[in-house]
C-alpha cells in the first residue's frame, strides 16, 4: 500500500478518483456495530414458535432474534 497525505487523499476523493488503493481494508471497523455473543435461555414455547416464525420467513432462529430486539430497543430510545 502505497503511503500518501490526508490532503492528498482529500483531493483525489474530491476529483471522484478511487482511494481504495490508499486505504487499509483490512483494519475498517463500523463503530457500535461490532459483534459480541451473548447466551440467553428461552423456555421451550418460545424456542418452538420462534422456529416456526423463521421457517415461515425462510430465515435462521438467529435473525428473528436480532429484528425482534432490535424493534424493541429502538422504540425504547
Amino acid at each position: 500500500m502505497k503511503t500518501i497525505k490526508a490532503k492528498e487523499i482529500d483531493r483525489k476523493f474530491d476529483e471522484g478518483e478511487d482511494i481504495s488503493k490508499y486505504l487499509d481494508l483490512s483494519k475498517l471497523r463500523r463503530p457500535e456495530q461490532e459483534q459480541k455473543r451473548v447466551n440467553v435461555d428461552f423456555p421451550l414455547w418460545m424456542v418452538q414458535l420462534l422456529d416456526k416464525e423463521a421457517r415461515r420467513l425462510g430465515v435462521p432462529r438467529q435473525s428473528i432474534i436480532k429484528v425482534w430486539v432490535a424493534e424493541r430497543l429502538e422504540k425504547a430510545i
